[in-house]
């Protein structure tokens, strides 16, 4: 089975902390497979991915279990965010929606929490 997944979130905390439950489940579901989970963040949400806050502590934890943390430059420019300040997992994408776009010709799922 393929349980290659990408969560996409572009909104707020509470969708954050859905996608954190749902990829920690995940992790549990299936200790034994190969996998890759990316978070893909955009939009607003990317004020969320700042250092020095719980949800970098709880990113980078999934982090260290295998998780792909990657960030849209765009939604970066837009909300004025310099890249030094996020958490130091995320990977600076171009664009979010591109990124999307490609996982999912590459065979990933997507889930929106």
């Amino acid at each position: 089975m393929h349980y290659d997944i990408v969560f996409h979130l572009d909104q707020g905390q509470a969708e954050l902390d859905i996608a954190v439950s749902n990829i920690s489940n995940v992790f549990k579901a299936l200790p034994e497979e190969k996998f890759t989970l990316v978070l893909l963040v955009n939009g607003p949400a990317i004020k969320l991915m700042v250092k020095d806050t719980d949800n970098c502590a709880k990113l980078l934890t999934l982090c260290g279990q295998g998780l792909e943390l990657r960030v849209c430059n765009n939604a970066l420019t837009h909300f004025n965010i310099a890249p030094e300040s996020l958490c130091p997992a995320c990977r600076i994408v171009p664009a979010g929606i591109l990124e999307l776009v490609n996982l999912q010709r590459q065979g990933f799922a997507y889930i929106k929490p």
